[in-house]
Parts: structure tokens; C-alpha cells; sequence
């Protein structure tokens, strides 16, 4: 059984349409004219499908909720409580009457989102560029001139101490045993807590002989603990083995220390999370992800954003950058205008500009190159007014839907802010003749 078909009214003469209770030149009216639903319907079919039970839920009634989402910077629960209260809203997902009940339940999104994958969610990016053309917000030649930046967007995480993690591995591990039916000779409830808050009070008194010799001991305690389970785990259960393996193994991490490592763990329930240094005085260490943001020279449209796991240098993600800018614009981009973070690589096919250049630069490249600055002010709207400063999306998988999200909401609040301009304008000159919305 495929989804519901939403668009074929059925006629209740009890209830209002939609059409006849809104205004049609509200902005959120204008964009979803702009949008052509019918991509979804089309590509996104397979993940829809239903041989059982009842119908399956509607791809333009998901795409329309993820928009909104990203668009408005909510949760899951506001985004769906939001939604029954806001008759723009319903419009924009397709709906034909006011609906007074929850479309689905918000831990619905999660699994909508992993079913759709990185690959569906990159076709809601594509589908913004695309209207941001249909409304002249964006032209196609301005695809020719991109500007390429990284950034980290941060995990969902506390701040990683040893104390904290030491800590938080022995209650994983207490509540392991539990499950298992281990019995463990101490689980050190009470000693292991106060050694925790000693650490704290220790450093920030700086008697850092203290705070290390409190530290050991909670090592200790915690490695106690860790080799009691090991001992009397049962490697034979095939249903319990594998989580309990992964469990013992980030605690692993965490009571072998040393200099220097890359393999350092900074959160039991986020092992992806890297430790990444942008250089920044207020915030010298950030943890999360690298995302890569390219937009538009002129605009500032975003045209791709993927997350990149391993903290690779940027320069080697360039190619990647121009690649997935070539997919989902149709065009190649003819010059690439980035910072010096970039210094040392090329792509064929592509001029690339870094900030302070030198040779063969004229006055008017130069202008452009300073030009580059402009994504700085677009990545903060993006943390400030979207959802990329802080990422609540679980695992590595998580992170690439989250970035790509991100950059479909900054397009959409684009233009939904030329469409408040242009009905502004048309106010003030109401005899103006223009067929642009």
C-alpha cells in the first residue's frame, strides 16, 4: 500500500478548507508554491511503502515537517504541537483541512530521518536551491562563484574531564552488570562519586598534586570494576556479547591514557565526537564535527554542506566540496574563492582564490577575494537562527543529516525574507506590475 493521498478531497461538508481560512499572500503560501512537492513523491516512494497495515505516511507531509524544523529552529515536540496549532503550517505539509489532531508522533521523526538517509535528506538541500531560483532570489550564473569555509558543529555533549568520564564509564559499567546478572564484588556507589567532586575541588583550588593522586584512585576504582565484568562476562551469548563488548571497550579507552593519543574518547554515548581547534580565543576547543559550507559569491545561498568524520585538513575536502556543489546545482563552479586554510591544493577545471594571494591578482579579483568574509556572517545564522550550533542527532549518521538540514533551513529563511521584501515593496507601490511570486 503506498502513501495517502492527500491532494484527492473527498468533500466534507462539515468542515472548512484550508484555502478559504488562510491568507494566500502569506510568505509561507508563496514558498510552498515555489517548492515542487512532486520530487518527493517521486524519489522518496521506496521509503514510503507499506504491503501492510495501514497507509503508509505522506512524503510531502515528512518533507514539509523537516523543512519547518529547520527552518524555525524547534524539537521534534515542538515542531509537531506547533503544527496543530498553526494552519500556515498544515497548508505548507499539504494538508486540505484543519487538523486537530498530531499528524505523527514526534519520535516518529527520528526513524524517518534514518530511513530517508543522507542521500534523501541531500534532495531537500537540492529542492531549496531550485526554489530559491523559481523566486529570483538566486540566479544561475551566480553558481559559478562559490565561496568553500569549514566549521565545527558541536555534539550534544558535556564538557569531557576525566573525573566526568571516569565517573560516567562506572555507572555504565554497574548498570551492564545488572542487566547481565553479573554479580560485582564492590561497585564503589558512594567512594567513587565523592573522588569525582574531590577532582573538581582540587583543581580549581590548583593543588594539581591532589587532584592527580584522586584522580589515579577513581582510575583505579573504575578499572576494578571493569576487570570484575570482563572476567565473568559470557562471550557465548550471542544477544548480549555485542553490546556489552562495545560498552567494555570505550571504558577501555578511557583507563589507557597517554600523551598525544588520537584515539581518546570524548563521551561514552558519542564516541564519533572529535576534539577540533579552529583557532578561536573565547573557545579554544570545540567538540563535534567538521562541516564543510559552500554559498553563493554574491547571495550567500548555501549550495552544499557535509559533515567530515576524522578532522581532515582542509584542503583535502575541497574536491569533495566542488563535487557535491556539482550535484546538486547541475553546474560546475568555475571559481572557488576560500582562506588560507586551503593553501597547497587544486582542483582541474576550477580557479581557485585564497585569501592574501598575491600573484595574478587584479583590482576586481581582489575585491572578490575580500568578498570571502561573507560566509562567516552566513555559518552564524545558520547556529544562531538554525540548528548548527549544538547537534542532538545521534552517531556519525546524525551528523551528516543534521549539516545538510541545516543548509536547507538557511535557504528557506532566505527566502522567505525576499518574499517579505517584495510584498513590503508592493505595498508601498501598489500599481507596480511585476509576475516575480
Amino acid at each position: 500500500m503506498g502513501p495517502k493521498d492527500k491532494h484527492a478531497p473527498t468533500g466534507d461538508f462539515f468542515q472548512q478548507p484550508l484555502v478559504e481560512l488562510i491568507n494566500h499572500k502569506h510568505p509561507l503560501v508563496k514558498l510552498a508554491e515555489l517548492i515542487d512537492w512532486s520530487v518527493f513523491e517521486t524519489r522518496w516512494t521506496k521509503f514510503f511503502s507499506s504491503r501492510t497495515g495501514r497507509p503508509a505516511t505522506s512524503p510531502r507531509l515528512i518533507a514539509g515537517l523537516l523543512y519547518l524544523q529547520h527552518t524555525f529552529a524547534c524539537s521534534d515536540e515542538d515542531l509537531i504541537w506547533t503544527w496543530i496549532e498553526n494552519p500556515y503550517w498544515q497548508h505548507f505539509c499539504g494538508e486540505i483541512y484543519f487538523q486537530h489532531q498530531p499528524p505523527i508522533d514526534p519520535s516518529s521523526m527520528t526513524r524517518w530521518r534514518q530511513r530517508i538517509g543522507e542521500e534523501g535528506i541531500e534532495r531537500l538541500l537540492m529542492e531549496t536551491i531550485e526554489a530559491a531560483h523559481r523566486g529570483n532570489v538566486v540566479k544561475v550564473k551566480s553558481f559559478e562563484k562559490v565561496i568553500i569555509d569549514t566549521t565545527v558543529m558541536e555534539k550534544a555533549v558535556a564538557y569531557p574531564t576525566d573525573s566526568r568520564l571516569l565517573e560516567r564509564g562506572r555507572q555504565y559499567l554497574v548498570k551492564l552488570a545488572a542487566t547481565l546478572g553479573i554479580k560485582l564484588r564492590q561497585n564503589y556507589n558512594r567512594q567513587a562519586p565523592r573522588l569525582a567532586a574531590q577532582v573538581g575541588r582540587y583543581a580549581h583550588a590548583r593543588q594539581y598534586r591532589r587532584m592527580k593522586g584522586a584522580l589515579k584512585s577513581l582510575r583505579t576504582l573504575v578499572g576494578r570494576v571493569w576487570r570484575d565484568i570482563d572476567r565473568k562476562l559470557d562471550r557465548q551469548d550471542e544477544i548480549q556479547a555485542p553490546k556489552a563488548t562495545s560498552i567494555l571497550e570505550r571504558v577501555k579507552r578511557l583507563l589507557e591514557p597517554k600523551p598525544k593519543d588520537k584515539n581518546k574518547l570524548y563521551s561514552l554515548h558519542a564516541p564519533e565526537v572529535e576534539c577540533i581547534s579552529k583557532g578561536k580565543i573565547r573557545q579554544p576547543y570545540e567538540f563535534g564535527v567538521k562541516v564543510t559550507v559552500a554559498t553563493t559569491h554574491k547571495e550567500g545561498l548555501v549550495v552544499g554542506m557535509r559533515s567530515l568524520p576524522g578532522n581532515p585538513y582542509d584542503g583535502h575536502t575541497l574536491s569533495e566540496a566542488i563535487e557535491q556543489i556539482t550535484i546538486l546545482t547541475n553546474q560546475k563552479p568555475k571559481a572557488v574563492f576560500v582562506d588560507k586554510g586551503y593553501r597547497g591544493v587544486g582542483v582541474e577545471g576550477v580557479t581557485i582564490w585564497r585569501s592574501g594571494q598575491k600573484r595574478g591578482v587584479t583590482q576586481a579579483i581582489r575585491k572578490a577575494i575580500r568578498r570571502r568574509s561573507a560566509i562567516e556572517s552566513t555559518i552564524g545564522h545558520m547556529k544562531n537562527e538554525g540548528k548548527l550550533r549544538r547537534n542532538w542527532l545521534k552517531g556519525s549518521l546524525g551528523d551528516a543529516l543534521n549539516a545538510v538540514l541545516c543548509g536547507a533551513g538557511h535557504n528557506l529563511r532566505m527566502i522567505l525574507r525576499a518574499i517579505r521584501l517584495f510584498c513590503a515593496w508592493m505595498l508601498c507601490f501598489p500599481t507596480a506590475e511585476t509576475n516575480r511570486w
